[in-house]
């Protein structure tokens, strides 16, 4: 059984950076894909960006530019680093891991842009 813990969510001012952190437990990381998603209030879950396992990355036009997804195979991480953050990034960030057949979501860590 695989679990995802993410950290690093909190409260920023607009134009701050984050950076989130997932870390998974087991032994298939490295041969699993890995995204964000995020969901604000009254609205559907949204893919952010994904990191496939080669490293090969997509992320949404409304992040391009300003986040970056990147893993640490060594330490069974993923990872979003999050720049000129908007209000309108303010939601619940997930991260998800992809591996065959098996999907495992985290439990998730607010994001909060706001002055």
């Amino acid at each position: 059984q695989v679990q995802l813990v993410e950290s690093g969510g909190g409260l920023v001012q607009p134009g701050g950076s984050l950076r989130l952190s997932c870390a998974a437990s087991g032994s298939i990381f490295s041969k699993s894909a890995m995204g964000w998603y995020r969901q604000a209030p009254g609205k559907e879950r949204e893919l952010v960006a994904i990191i496939g396992n080669s490293g090969s990355t997509n992320c949404a036009d409304s992040v391009k530019g300003r986040f970056t997804i990147s893993r640490d195979n060594a330490k069974n991480t993923v990872y979003l680093q999050m720049n000129r953050l908007k209000p309108e990034d303010t939601a619940v960030y997930y991260c998800k891991l992809v591996y065959g057949s098996l999907t495992t979501w985290g439990q998730g860590t607010q994001v909060t842009v706001s002055s």
